[in-house]
Formats: C-alpha cells, structure tokens, sequence
C-alpha cells in the first residue's frame, strides 16, 4: 500500500478530504493547505507510487508498467482501509487526472472534486513537450528532462517557490521510476479526450492561475459546457495555484466544499 498521513479534526462528523499531488512531488506540497482545513476537517495526504514515502514500495512483477488505473487503485486501496465511505478530493496538475479519473471508477466515494491547476487537453506545446521527453528519456538524465518542463510550465519569477519545490521533490525520484510515470503519457490524450466528452455528475471546481497559459484555455472552454463545473481564475498565478496563492486557493476551496456539502 502506498504511504499516507492522516490529520484527524476533533469535530467526530468532520468530513473528509483527500490530497493528490502531482508527477514528480509529494504530499509535502500541501504544507500551506495543513493548517488551514484540519480544524475542521478529517485530511489525508497521499504519496503516489515512487514518490515521497512510497518510494520504495515494490511494484507487482508481473505488472511492471504504470496505468492511471492501476495508480487509481492505489488511492482506492487507502480509502478503503481507512474506511472513508465518501471524501472531497484536491488534485494538483496530474493529481487532477488521478482524481477525476478514480471519480469515474467510483462515483459514490466521492462528494467534490477540486481540480487545481488542472490538465485536461494537451495543447501543441505540451504535445511536443511530451514527444521529446519520451524520445530522450532513455538518453538524457530525468533531472534535465524535468527541469526543463517545469521551467516551461512555471516560467515566471513569481513560479519560482513552486518550481523548486517540484525539481526538489523530483530529485529523489529515481530513473528508472521517472521512466515509468512518463510513459503513462501515452494514455493522456484519449483519456483527457474522455473526460472532456462525457461530464461526470458530481460537483468539480476548477482553480485555476491566469498565467498558467499551458492549461487554463481548455478548462476555460470545458465550464462552458459542462454544466456540474465551476471555475475560478487566480490572478498572478502560476500553475500551481496551492503553493502561489495559498490563501486564495484556500478560501476558494472551503467555499466550495461547505457549499457540496
């Protein structure tokens, strides 16, 4: 089983919500989120497989390439053995795929979904991006793969504190796992593709920053037509929207969680 923390409000009837990092970072990445929502909510941060805690967690033999399915049920795992019948879930850039797609498996678990910084097209920048890092990835070290695609999706000065944090995170990843979790690249487009077509009935706000000029104009063309979604753009923010503009981020969030009920 893949590594969590738990921090447990002392309200007994608190609700749950359920953290998912990105590709490449770890559940260290909601420090800023912490504080704020365990007063009055049950939280459970994750470490995705080969990330953070779970790094060395041994992969099945017989199954040694990573699907999003497979990394969904992962997250599937923990909730049941903690027996969370129903949580909101909080994703970050890919962390938004695992949870939107671990909400089409099990719609029932799930009350929200907050979708921060989320992907849900590739544009011809990211297209290109991705071809490259999976034709150099058996060449070239992972760290210069990965700082090149954080610098190009968190360019700005005022990115700077979320772009370290990832390169950080990402550096204790090893090369061999960096290979596995670029790989589920080749699954994004017709499951992006996917989620776009069909809406999934539950409540999804996305948070998004006006420069994250990679993703934010699909999600701005997807709310229009799907009409369970909400969105909110972040001024002067980045990508990661968590960690750039927390107390915004925060707020946006709780509103919305307390309105899903």
């Amino acid at each position: 089983m893949i590594h969590y923390t738990k921090f447990l409000s002392k309200n007994n009837n608190a609700d749950w919500i359920t953290f998912v990092h990105g590709a490449g970072g770890s559940s260290s990445i909601w420090y800023k989120q912490i504080k704020y929502f365990s007063k009055n909510y049950n939280l459970l941060l994750l470490d995705l497989r080969g990330h953070g805690k779970s790094k060395s967690i041994p992969i099945n033999p017989f199954k040694k390439k990573y699907t999003f399915n497979s990394i969904t049920n992962d997250i599937l795992e923990v909730i049941d053995a903690e027996k969370i019948q129903k949580s909101h879930f909080v994703g970050i850039s890919l962390g938004t795929i695992l949870i939107r797609n671990f909400a089409e498996k099990n719609p029932k678990r799930v009350k929200s979904l907050i979708m921060g910084g989320a992907i849900m097209k590739l544009n011809l920048r990211s297209k290109i991006l991705m071809f490259l890092g999976n034709s150099t990835k058996s060449i070239l070290p992972y760290m210069w793969i990965y700082n090149l695609l954080a610098f190009i999706i968190m360019p700005n000065k005022n990115h700077k504190e979320s772009r370290l944090l990832f390169v950080n995170e990402a550096k204790k990843l090893y090369q061999k796992e960096f290979k596995k979790w670029f790989q589920l690249t080749t699954e994004l487009v017709p499951l992006l593709k996917f989620f776009r077509q069909i809406e999934i009935k539950i409540p999804i706000y996305y948070i998004m920053g006006d420069q994250d000029y990679m993703f934010l104009p699909s999600v701005k063309e997807l709310v229009k037509v799907h009409k369970k979604s909400k969105l909110y753009v972040i001024p002067s923010c980045g990508h990661v929207v968590n960690i750039d503009k927390p107390e915004i981020f925060n707020s946006m969030m709780l509103d919305f969680i307390d309105q899903s009920g």
